[in-house]
C-alpha cells in the first residue's frame, strides 16, 4: 500500500514537471530568422552620389551585427538589380513564417503618377516616359514581399533626392510618393513624401548614420527606432530633413536587447509617456514641436499650428503640414483614378506638385485636361489647403532648407526623449576601400555596447564573424578592422584568366556581405570582357572603384576592384577621371596613341584620303638618314584629325636651303640617284619645271620666270625646242618657292604624267652626244634659204 502511494506521488511530480516544461517551451519564442538586401547606387552618369555606397555598407554591417544574413552590392545596373530583387523575394518565400526581411536602398528615387521608382546606375532617363522603363517600380516587389508570410517586412528608401536626369519638359513631382503599407510591413523614407533631402557631405549620410545608431541602441521596438531616427535627423540637419515612415506590424521586433547591466534611463517612463500622450496645447512650445514631430501625424501638426499660430516655429510646421496634406490628397486621387478625381485635385491644387501627373492621367483617359464647369467632386479625408500653405505646395520639389522660407532652426529634443549620440558615432571614420566589383565598402566597425546583445532566439547567420564578435575588441581590432590587402604592383591579367569573383575569398571581402548571385554572374561577364563595368562612360564619380569617402584609408586601384586593367582609382566624393565614351576616337594629346615617326627607313607612306601638305618635316632626307623630329605643324599630325573636326592651322616655316628639294608623296622606294634624272627629264614641255608642274595640277598663272627664261624662249611658235635647253633646268631647282606649289597635290595619277617624256628623251638620244644639241641653234639664222629664191621678172627685190 505504501509502495503504491510512493509510485503515485512520483508520477504526479513527473507530470507536474512535464507540464511546467511544456508551458516554458510554449512561452519561449520560436527561432527567428533574419535576412536583408542592401543596395547602394552612387556611380550615376549624371549626379554621382558620394555617400550612397558608404551608407549601404554601414547599414549592411550594422544588420550583420544584429544577426541578419545580409546580401549586398553597390552600383547595380537595371538587369542585375531586378534579378537581385527577384532572388531575394524567392529567398524570403522559401523561409518560414518567423522571418524578418529588411530591404535598404540608397541612391536616386523618383515618383511618377503615384508610383515610386528606384533608379539603376545605367538608366538613361531624358523625359518622364523613360522613368517606368528605366527605373525599378518598387510597388511590384513590395507587394510580393507583403504577400509572403513573414513575421515582419521592412523597406527603407534612402532615395528622396533632387533628381539630375530631367532638366526640362513637364514638371515632375519631387521626392517620393506617399504609400500605404500592407499588413506586417513598414515603409520608411529618408525625407517626407513630396520633399527632398539636402546634399550629403562627409563620409556617410545623416540618415544612414542615424539609422545605424538607433539599430544599435538596445531595447527599442521597431516603431521607436524610426521615431527616434526622425528626431535625430531633424536635429542634425537643423530641420532641413524630416524622415517619414508608416507601419502595420503587429509582432514585436527588437534589433538588440538591453541587458540588466545597462545604464539607467535619464527619464522615468511616466515622463516619457506624458510627452507622447498629453495634448500638444498643454506642452511648452519647444516640447510641443518635438511631440508633433515624433507623432508625425496630420492632426499633430494641425494642433501645433492651432496652439501656437504666431510662434516662429509655426512657419516650419505649416510647410510640413502643407507637404503632408498635398501628398494625402494625391494618394486619394490616384487610388480613385477617374477623370472626376483628377479634376478634383486640379480644383484644389491647380499649380500643385502633381498637377502635371493629373494632366497625364487625364490624357490617357481621353478626358479634358482642365476641370469642366460642373462635375461631381470626390470627397477627401483631408480639408483643402489654407491660403498660407499655397506658397509651399506650388513648388515641385519642397526643401525645408530653402533660404527663401527663412525658417528658424528647430529646438533640440529633450534628453529624456532622445539622448545624445554615442561618442563613437559623432564622427565615424571613413570606410575601407572595397576590393572587387559590386562589393560594398567596409566601414570601420565600432563595438556594440556590452549591455546590448541580439535576442537569444535569433538564429545565427552563417559565417558571420561580426555577429560572433560584436563585443570582442581583440578580434575587432585585429581581424574585422584590418585594412584590405594591398593590390599587386604587377599589371593584372586580362581576359578570362583575370582575377574575378574569386576575390571574394580574400579575408577582407569575407567580412563584407555576400554578393547577390546575379551580381556574381555580372562580375564574371565583366572580367571576361563580355559586359561593361557599371558606371563606365559616366562623368565624375562614374565607375567608382573605391568606397572610401573623403579622407579614406587610401584608394585601391580599380584593377583589383573591377577586374579591368588600366582604370585609374577614384574615391566617392572626389572627382574621378572622365572615361572616354564608347566608340569615341581619341584626340592627339588626349589619350591617343603616340604619333608614329615621319619616316621608316627613308620611306613615308601617307593615307590617300588625307594626303598631308608638304612641310619642313617632309623635305628630302639622305638615304639611311634618321628621320627629322616631328613638328607641331606637321602634316602627319594634321592628317590625324578625326573626320568632322576642324583642322588646326598650320604655320608655314621657311625651309633651310639644304632642305629645299621636296619629297613627293608618291615617290615610292626609288633610289636617290634616279631622282636627278627624273627631275631633269621632267621639264621637257615647259621650263622651268616647278611652275609647269604647278600649272598642270592647278590652273593659276605661272609664277614669274627667272631672267634667263626670256632669252631662251626666243621663238614662241615652236614648243618642241625647249627640251633642248637643259642647262637652264638646274637653276630653277634652287628656288625656294618650289615647295609651296606642292601644297595642293592631286592624286598620284597626275604626278605620273611627267614619266613619258623621260622615256622619250632616253630613247631619242642613243648616246650622251645629245647633250651637245644646244649648238644646233646657231645654224638657224642661216637656215632661211628663201632669200636665195629668184625674184619675179621686173622685181628687183622680193
Amino acid at each position: 500500500m505504501r509502495c503504491s502511494k510512493i509510485v503515485c506521488s512520483v508520477s504526479l511530480c513527473l507530470l507536474a514537471l512535464a507540464a511546467s516544461l511544456v508551458s516554458a517551451a510554449a512561452q519561449q519564442p520560436a527561432t527567428e530568422k533574419r535576412i536583408a538586401l542592401v543596395i547602394g547606387n552612387g556611380a550615376y552618369a549624371k549626379g554621382a552620389l558620394a555617400t550612397a555606397a558608404n551608407d549601404a555598407g554601414l547599414i549592411a554591417q550594422t544588420l550583420q551585427a544584429a544577426g541578419f544574413d545580409v546580401v549586398g552590392a553597390r552600383d547595380l545596373d537595371g538587369d542585375t538589380l531586378r534579378k537581385s530583387f527577384r532572388d531575394f523575394i524567392h529567398k524570403a518565400q522559401s523561409s518560414d513564417g518567423n522571418t524578418v526581411a529588411m530591404v535598404y536602398l540608397a541612391g536616386y528615387g523618383m515618383q511618377l503618377a503615384g508610383e515610386n521608382y528606384f533608379i539603376p546606375v545605367d538608366a538613361n532617363i531624358a523625359s518622364d516616359v523613360d522613368i517606368p522603363t528605366e527605373g525599378l517600380r518598387l510597388s511590384d516587389y513590395i507587394r510580393q514581399l507583403a504577400a509572403t508570410p513573414l513575421k515582419a517586412g521592412v523597406v527603407v528608401l534612402d532615395a528622396a533626392r533632387q533628381q539630375p536626369f530631367i532638366a526640362s519638359g513637364p514638371t515632375l513631382a519631387g521626392g517620393l510618393a506617399l504609400v500605404e503599407p500592407d499588413n506586417n510591413m513598414l515603409i520608411a523614407f529618408n525625407a517626407a513624401p513630396g520633399t527632398i533631402a539636402p546634399n550629403e557631405t562627409g563620409s556617410y549620410g545623416v540618415y544612414a548614420r542615424s539609422l545605424a545608431e538607433m539599430i544599435r541602441t538596445g531595447g527599442l521596438s521597431l516603431p521607436e527606432v524610426f521615431d527616434r531616427l526622425r528626431l535625430r535627423v531633424n536635429e542634425e540637419t537643423k530641420g532641413a530633413q524630416v524622415p517619414w515612415d508608416a507601419q502595420k506590424i503587429q509582432a514585436a521586433v527588437t534589433f538588440f536587447e538591453r541587458g540588466p547591466d545597462a545604464p539607467a534611463a535619464q527619464a522615468s517612463p511616466e515622463q516619457t509617456a506624458a510627452l507622447r500622450t498629453r495634448p500638444i496645447r498643454d506642452l511648452p512650445v519647444q516640447e510641443a514641436y518635438v511631440a508633433a514631430l515624433e507623432r508625425d501625424t496630420l492632426q499633430g501638426y494641425e494642433d501645433f499650428v492651432a496652439a501656437y499660430p504666431s510662434d516662429p516655429l509655426a512657419r516650419r510646421v505649416r510647410a510640413i503640414l502643407a507637404a503632408r496634406r498635398e501628398a494625402l490628397t494625391w494618394r486619394r486621387t490616384f487610388r480613385t483614378d477617374s477623370p472626376e478625381a483628377y479634376w478634383s485635385y486640379l480644383k484644389r491644387y491647380p499649380n500643385g506638385a502633381h498637377a502635371e501627373d493629373a494632366r497625364r492621367r487625364l490624357a490617357m483617359l481621353s478626358a479634358l485636361p482642365a476641370p469642366p464647369p460642373t462635375f461631381a467632386m470626390i470627397e477627401y479625408d483631408v480639408p483643402p489647403p489654407p491660403l498660407d500653405e499655397v506658397v509651399y505646395i506650388e513648388r515641385p520639389a519642397l526643401m525645408f532648407s530653402d533660404p527663401e522660407f527663412g525658417f528658424v532652426p528647430p529646438p533640440p529634443p529633450p534628453v529624456y526623449i532622445l539622448p545624445p549620440p554615442p561618442p563613437d558615432f559623432v564622427d565615424l571614420a571613413p570606410p575601407f576601400a572595397s576590393v572587387g566589383v559590386f562589393f560594398l565598402p567596409r566601414p570601420v566597425f565600432v563595438p556594440i555596447p556590452v549591455y546590448c546583445r541580439p535576442p537569444a532566439f535569433v538564429a545565427p547567420p552563417p559565417n558571420n564573424i561580426i555577429y560572433q564578435n560584436i563585443h570582442n575588441t581583440a578580434v575587432i581590432n585585429t581581424v574585422i578592422n584590418r585594412p584590405p590587402p594591398t593590390p599587386p604592383t604587377a599589371p593584372p591579367a586580362t581576359g578570362p584568366a583575370a582575377a574575378g569573383p574569386a576575390a571574394a575569398t580574400t579575408p577582407a571581402v569575407a567580412l563584407a556581405p555576400a554578393l547577390p548571385p546575379a551580381a556574381v554572374q555580372r562580375a564574371t561577364l565583366i572580367q571576361q570582357g563580355k559586359a561593361p563595368l557599371p558606371g563606365a562612360g559616366a562623368g565624375p564619380g562614374a565607375g567608382l572603384g573605391a568606397g572610401a569617402g573623403p579622407g579614406g584609408h587610401g584608394p585601391v586601384p580599380n584593377s583589383t576592384q573591377s577586374g579591368v586593367a588600366g582604370t585609374p582609382p577614384t574615391l566617392p566624393g572626389r572627382p574621378g577621371p572622365v572615361a572616354p565614351a564608347a566608340n569615341a576616337l581619341p584626340m592627339p594629346g588626349q589619350g591617343a596613341p603616340a604619333i608614329p615617326p615621319a619616316g621608316n627607313g627613308g620611306h613615308v607612306r601617307t593615307p590617300l584620303l588625307a594626303a598631308p601638305a608638304p612641310g619642313p618635316t617632309q623635305a628630302a632626307r639622305p638615304a639611311g638618314g634618321s628621320p627629322p623630329p616631328q613638328s607641331p605643324a606637321s602634316g602627319l599630325q594634321a592628317s590625324r584629325t578625326p573626320p568632322g573636326a576642324a583642322a588646326a592651322p598650320v604655320t608655314p616655316v621657311t625651309p633651310p636651303p639644304a632642305m629645299s628639294r621636296p619629297v613627293r608623296p608618291n615617290a615610292g622606294p626609288r633610289a636617290p640617284e634616279v631622282r636627278p634624272q627624273l627631275q631633269q627629264a621632267a621639264p621637257p614641255r615647259r621650263a622651268p619645271p616647278p611652275p609647269a608642274a604647278a600649272a598642270r595640277l592647278s590652273q593659276p598663272p605661272a609664277p614669274p620666270r627667272p631672267p634667263t627664261a626670256p632669252m631662251v624662249r626666243a621663238a614662241p611658235v615652236h614648243v618642241a625646242p625647249p627640251p633642248m635647253i637643259r642647262p637652264a633646268g638646274p637653276p630653277p631647282m634652287m628656288r625656294p618657292p618650289g615647295p609651296p606649289p606642292m601644297a595642293r597635290p592631286a592624286p598620284p595619277p597626275p604626278m605620273a604624267r611627267p614619266s613619258p617624256p623621260p622615256m622619250a628623251a632616253m630613247a631619242r638620244p642613243p648616246s650622251p652626244p645629245p647633250m651637245m644639241r644646244p649648238a644646233a641653234p646657231p645654224p638657224r639664222p642661216a637656215a632661211p634659204p628663201a632669200a636665195g629664191k629668184r625674184c619675179p621678172p621686173n622685181v628687183p627685190h622680193c
